[in-house]
Order: C-alpha cells, then structure tokens, then sequence
C-alpha cells in the first residue's frame, strides 16, 4: 500500500491531537486516581477508534489490508497486556503515587511510540534489503515462544531490567530522593536537579522499548507495510495505559495468558519461515492467509483469557491464591 505524505500526517497528528486531549481532560484541576469509570470509558474509546480506522482501511484498500491492520492491532494489544506486569512492578518499584500514574504511563508510552517508530522505519528498510531477515525474525519468535513457556513453567517472576539508558540517567543526572508533585525537574538551592517521576518515564517508555524487540518481528510476519505496522502499534500503545487500570488485578488472574501469547509467536514465527521459503522457491511450504492469522490470533486470545477466569474461579472456590495458580 503507497501512503502518501500527507496521510502519515493526518493520521499521526491526528493521534497527537487525540492523546492531547486526553491529557488535558485527565490532568485538568487537581491531581487525583484514575477512575474504573475513566478507564472504562477511555478503553472503549480507543478500541472504537481503532475499529473506525480498520474499517476505513477496508473501504479504501479493500479487506486484505484491514486483516492486516486487525490482526497486527490483535497481536500488538495482547503482546501489551505482557507488558503490563512490566509496569506493575516499576510503578511498585519507584513507588509512584497512585494519583501521579497516569501521567506516567502517558508520558512513557509516548516516548515508547517515537522509539518503536524509528525501531518500524529501519525494520522496513531492512527487510526491503535483506529478505533473509524474515528467517532470523521467525526463529527468533520461535525461540522466545519457548522461553515463554519455560519460565511460565519454572514459575519464574518478571523483573525490571536496569537498561542503559535508565543507567546513564541516574549516573549523570542529580536526582531529589522524593517526589515534588508531578513535576519531571525541580530547582533546589539554584541547582537543577531531575526527580523521581523523570526516572520512572524513562524506565516505562525503554522497557517497553525492550519488549518490542519481539513485538516488531510479530506484526512484521503478518504485514510488511510500515503503515499499517505503524499504526496497528500506535492504537495499541495508546489503549495500554487506561487497559492498566481498567484490569487492575485482573492480571493476576489470566494464569494462561503466557501460553497464548506464546502460541501467537509461535504460530507467527512459523509463518513466517514458511513464508520466506515459499519466496525462496520452495513450492511445497504454504503461504498463510490474514484470514487465517487473524481467526487464530482472535481465537487464541479469547480461549485463553475464557480458560483463564474459569480457572481463576475454581482456585477461588478452593481457596488458592491466583499467584499460586499462575505457577502451577
């Protein structure tokens, strides 16, 4: 699909445009929680919204490319909701106020949105150049399909990994030991001095960083057109932040969550190999229809989030803590 100039335009400053005036609806008056009404509201919001594009993409470029941006949307959305233990634990870690979040995450996603651009360009231009990549982007998918499903098994806990940009701010920057309000710098005995809040917007926007890294590879085996690689990740990332207030503990209940998100890389890495050697001249290895991806990806998600809650509801009727079961 050629997007002329103009569309990536529209379409990004309409995005900015709209998270503006999230922003501003939010934070206006005093700082305060985010409420299960808001987040409500706001999730909605952003799912229809991403409907609405997704349905003009098919009146203007026909159901294919749609199946495309669905299914891109689908797997980005649920790869995300991964990310939310993330966040989880750095909001716990740099124990942020509750009224303070979710600027935060707002702020950390946005910088998580300029990154996985640039990550989207020089993905694209690369795969133009070096159509091998796509087996080194399948086995990768594959492989952390695996470590998924390892972990899961060991019953290993996430942590926030201590990146090098996270690093280097903390070495280079003085930073105050408390918070001031919800302010990124403040100025104390005529020194500038970043705060706390700074600390943990990077740490939100280059984790997530971090786990595009299989993210990309994902959406880039069921399209390579920028596009809709770019826009399928932007709606996802701006629902992220109302989606963790929304679930809340929610996520602790999704004990299967882990094995779909790992049969989704799975499948994707898959079709991806199958794919690249259908383009290599192998006539025997099948080209998957986004009609197919999309109906698995959907499937995979709502089987394991069904399972998931009944499962949750059993342990609760026999007493076991939902952290147990998740291990189990």
């Amino acid at each position: 699909m050629v997007v002329p100039v103009w569309a990536w335009v529209a379409v990004i400053g309409g995005l900015l445009v709209v998270l503006a005036i999230d922003l501003w609806v939010v934070d206006r008056g005093e700082a305060r929680e985010f409420s299960m009404k808001q987040a409500s509201f706001w999730v909605s919001f952003y799912v229809l919204l991403a409907v609405a594009f997704g349905v003009t993409v098919w009146i203007l470029e026909g159901g294919t490319k749609a199946g495309e941006f669905f299914a891109g949307y689908i797997t980005e959305y649920s790869l995300s909701v991964d990310n939310l233990f993330i966040f989880f634990i750095i909001m716990s870690k740099f124990a942020v106020p509750k009224e303070y979040q979710h600027k935060v995450l707002l702020v950390g996603i946005l910088l998580a949105l300029v990154m996985r651009g640039i990550f989207i360009a020089i993905g694209a231009a690369a795969l133009v150049r070096f159509s091998w990549l796509f087996y080194i982007f399948g086995a990768f998918l594959l492989y952390t399909a695996y470590t998924i499903v390892r972990d899961h098994l060991k019953g290993e806990q996430e942590d926030v990994p201590e990146n090098i940009l996270l690093r280097w701010v903390r070495k280079t920057f003085p930073t105050t030991d408390d918070y001031v309000g919800s302010k990124i710098t403040v100025k104390i005995d005529g020194k500038r001095m970043v705060t706390p809040m700074l600390i943990v917007m990077i740490a939100i926007g280059s984790t997530d960083l971090l786990f595009a890294v299989d993210s990309i590879p994902a959406i880039f085996g069921l399209t390579t057109d920028p596009f809709i690689v770019f826009t399928a990740n932007a709606f996802a990332l701006m629902g992220l932040r109302q989606l963790y207030f929304l679930l809340g503990g929610l996520l602790q209940r999704l004990v299967y969550i882990s094995y779909g998100l790992a049969f989704i890389l799975g499948f994707i890495g898959v079709k991806l190999v199958m794919e690249a050697l259908h383009s290599s001249g192998f006539s025997w290895a099948p080209e998957v229809p986004i009609s197919v991806s999309l109906s698995v990806i959907g499937g995979t998600m709502v089987v394991t989030t069904v399972a998931s809650l009944l499962k949750s509801r059993s342990d609760a009727r026999k007493g076991v803590e939902p952290s147990q079961s998740g291990a189990s």
